[in-house]
């Protein structure tokens, strides 16, 4: 099929994502035929460095003949069995697996099959173990979440989220949540500066769990990083002292390491920064090495034990999902994980992370630049149009998708959060490739800034 025909098609037939159609439908698609390592490949041949790793997913480059083999060898086999009723191999395998690899306690592994779901898992899960477990306390039915938090898609996860602009169209269909303010140093809401601040954002936290612990059943945040909030890292002590607070208060502790697992912080899992376990954790994305669509939600024995009985007692976890434990998925988990171990991914990027933040540090002079985040391969860069007050750029400039879409004509694919440039390579992305996105994405910034005119103020 030609490459027009593709593109005609593409706007006559698919709706995207998270994009205004109205927008699409006026450009040209850019259609990814291949992908190699770091790098796609449009239907010309054109190369473009992945700098979001496929959205967030992406670990150990495109086409890794590993991960590559381990589907075909699945497929001579069997391409799906359900888990109802069933189980097969490499579900089997690879539950064993992360739970060898996840913080300690956590026990049972609950498949899905992206990262709303394991959220949405979780969270039901805590609902039916305070009405189950030993002592019963069925009041328990509100959440907490961060401001500017993401947690999914779903109707569920939409409610444990913070973004307004995504849960404003479907405010008649949530469910009531507590939303405490985000550990947000760059521009903190108390107008404070760590570490003298002692972490003064949770003490609100601490006096809603004081007055009403009583009717929560659970806390859900991001270990050590808030991805769609626009990477923002939490300060150290943060983690450890909500994990703290859970276990004083009883209330379970959720963690979501969709965006944050599988070394996409520098440790397999963002939990181990700060050592803690969570009652709940929701992984997906990296599982698969970005592969196939696949999710797990990981719990201790406590709430797992609280949903044994009879049948007849209706203890059972109403829950499930047609491609759970799904065999390709599994098999590329499994494939992804030994790829960790065999290539030493997290050695190396202790080696490579300071090396990102030192090329990141060409950024700091530019006067648009108003704060550089990172977290492993998770980074941050917020534009402002005032680096003094921190002023924002107006929204309806669309200067983070100018720059975006400067950037693709220099050979690099970057997705913007409004004005927050992220950054999220692979894993296996080499510290040349690392520096060629930063040079990039700054020339990119260059060349909108030298085309943005100049506004006079009159007085």
């Amino acid at each position: 099929m030609s490459h027009t025909a593709l593109e005609k098609d593409d706007c006559e037939y698919i709706w995207h994502p998270f994009t205004q159609m109205q927008e699409w439908e006026g450009q040209t698609p850019l259609i990814i035929r291949r992908g190699k390592g770091s790098y796609l490949y449009d239907m010309d041949g054109n190369a473009y460095l992945d700098a979001t790793a496929s959205i967030w997913v992406n670990v150990h480059g495109h086409q890794h003949p590993r991960i590559n083999q381990a589907i075909r060898r699945q497929l001579t086999q069997v391409a799906h069995t359900t888990l109802l009723g069933l189980s097969n191999p490499p579900a089997i395998q690879l539950a064993k697996a992360l739970i060898r690899l996840a913080p300690k306690g956590l026990r049972k592994v609950f498949y899905s099959d992206n990262g709303s779901t394991a959220v949405e898992v979780g969270a039901k899960m805590a609902i039916q173990y305070w009405q189950q477990c030993p002592t019963p306390q069925p009041q328990k039915t509100r959440f907490i979440h961060l401001g500017l938090s993401y947690h999914g898609d779903t109707v569920g996860s939409v409610s444990l989220s913070g973004v307004e602009q995504f849960r404003r169209p479907f405010s008649s269909l949530l469910f009531p949540s507590h939303a405490i303010e985000p550990p947000h140093c760059y521009r903190c809401p108390l107008h404070m500066e760590f570490p003298q601040c002692q972490l003064a954002c949770l003490d609100s936290l601490e006096k809603l769990l004081h007055t009403s612990h009583q009717e929560i059943a659970g806390l859900i945040l991001e270990p050590m990083v808030q991805g769609v909030a626009g990477i923002i890292p939490s300060p150290p002590g943060y983690l450890k002292r909500v994990r703290d607070l859970c276990t004083r208060y009883n209330i379970l502790f959720i963690a979501d390491e969709v965006a944050t697992g599988f070394g996409r912080t520098g440790l397999m899992f963002a939990c181990e920064h700060e050592e803690i376990t969570p009652d709940i954790m929701a992984i997906a994305k990296g599982l698969t090495g970005g592969y196939l669509p696949l999710a797990a939600t990981l719990t201790t024995a406590a709430i797992y034990d609280a949903f044994l009985g009879e049948g007849h007692e209706g203890k059972t976890f109403f829950h499930g999902h047609s491609y759970a434990g799904n065999p390709l998925g599994c098999a590329a988990a499994l494939a992804n994980l030994s790829i960790f171990k065999s290539e030493r991914t997290l050695a190396k990027l202790q080696r490579r992370i300071p090396k990102l933040r030192k090329a990141l540090e060409s950024l700091s002079d530019d006067p648009w630049v108003g704060d550089i985040r990172q977290c492993g391969y998770m980074v941050g860069i917020e534009l402002v149009q005032d680096r003094a007050n921190k002023k924002p750029f107006p929204p309806d400039e669309r200067i983070g998708q100018k720059i975006a879409m400067t950037a693709r004509t220099l050979g690099m694919l970057i997705r913007p959060i409004g004005t927050i440039m992220i950054l999220m390579p692979p894993l296996s992305a080499s510290v040349k490739e690392l520096e060629q996105m930063v040079s990039i994405l700054k020339l990119a910034i260059s060349v909108v800034r030298s085309s943005r005119p100049s506004f006079s103020v009159q007085t």
